[in-house]
């Protein structure tokens, strides 16, 4: 049997006869920049994350850096980022010529750890970025607790938690500012590039909204330096009718994580999500850890299951950072998941016999 970490083709299945008519008015109308329906589907998914506002922009690194922009960040500026993420989190910081400060992990969650956040806040300190990493949520209320006794604003990367609620709340709505990512691989993914930035702050919104079009108050004045990072109103279309069963897909997303756990908890040397109390896990990744990930990552190729590793070298030790001086040992429990991580099969459609099949190759690739 082959299992593919993602299989796109049953989920276009389910939602073709929906999309398909939206796509043909954009295509006769030729709104394809900033049409209709791309202001509707903001409106649409800021209702649905329990925000005011939501700006589209063209993917989820630039949601990050446009509202990195918006909360004033700069030269000068201190980021506060976990060291067990995405690069992204970190170059949107770069980006505004800030300094990306690295802070590490929890072991149960994997998100990032509220104490050691309070051990890296300097006078310099604008803005913590606490990620809800592989779908599910950071400790937010400790972190907005950190964050409000410094004056300091928080940004949530939702990028792989679209519809994961902490304490009865979305993600995305709980700090100053949530980003998005529609990669096609997120829970809500588009077809090519495509991201958001919610917020409850007006001003906040209106400098995203000038930021993400070149600075512009009208067609030819601009009153910013701003770029051009638009959401495609084709990407909207799709988007809007995906958005329709978001909640059934994490539904599905969170039993085949339950059938996962229970398959694999006879088995030695692996270690299954462990989801926090007070808020849902939409597992857009389902991952274990392993002994000898390596050597089990490359069984796993080999007996065609699509395993992949989220993420093998943490945020401090990666080359492109080497001028802030870390060094081996700084984040030891980022270290270690880095080591161990190992990320199987996940989407709403995957069948019941092929996470089976995943599962008995792990038990042949552990030895046990």
């Amino acid at each position: 049997m082959k299992v593919p970490f993602v299989d796109f083709s049953k989920q276009y299945e389910a939602i073709k006869k929906e999309i398909e008519p939206g796509l043909q008015s954009i295509f006769q109308k030729g709104n394809f920049i900033l049409g209709q329906e791309e202001k509707d589907f903001e409106s649409e998914f800021a209702k649905y994350c329990e925000a005011r506002y939501a700006i589209g922009v063209n993917s989820g690194t630039d949601a990050l850096f446009l509202a990195l922009l918006a909360l004033g960040v700069g030269e000068g500026d201190e980021v506060i980022v976990p060291s067990f993420t995405f690069i992204a989190t970190a170059l949107a910081v770069s980006y505004t010529r800030a300094r990306p400060v690295f802070a590490d992990i929890q072991e149960g969650s994997y998100n990032i750890n509220p104490e050691e956040i309070k051990k890296k806040i300097t006078p310099r300190t604008k803005v913590i970025i606490a990620v809800h990493l592989y779908g599910q949520p950071a400790d937010m209320q400790e972190i907005l607790t950190v964050a409000g006794k410094h004056n300091i604003k928080v940004l949530e990367d939702s990028a792989q938690a679209h519809g994961a609620v902490y304490r009865g709340r979305r993600v995305g709505s709980l700090g100053d500012v949530g980003c998005f990512s529609f990669y096609p691989t997120k829970g809500l993914g588009a077809f090519g590039d495509g991201g958001m930035v919610v917020t409850q702050d007006k001003s906040v919104y209106d400098r995203v909204l000038s930021l993400r079009d070149y600075g512009r108050k009208d067609r030819y004045a601009h009153v910013l330096k701003g770029y051009n990072s638009r959401l495609d109103t084709v990407q909207a279309v799709v988007l809007s009718a995906k958005l329709k069963h978001l909640d059934e897909w994490n539904q599905m997303r969170r039993d085949h994580a339950m059938y996962y756990a229970q398959l694999l908890k006879s088995i030695p040397g692996v270690k299954t999500p462990v989801v926090q109390a007070e808020r849902t896990h939409v597992f857009q990744t389902f991952a274990i850890r392993v002994e000898k990930r390596d050597k089990v990552y490359e069984e796993m190729k080999r007996r065609d299951v699509g395993a992949l590793i989220h993420y093998p070298i943490p945020l401090h030790l990666q080359e492109a950072y080497s001028e802030l001086g870390y060094k081996p040992g700084d984040f030891p429990v980022s270290e270690r998941i880095a080591k161990e991580i190992l990320s199987v099969p996940m989407y709403p459609h995957v069948q019941k016999e092929q996470i089976q099949y995943v599962c008995d190759c792990l038990k042949e690739a552990t030895g046990s």
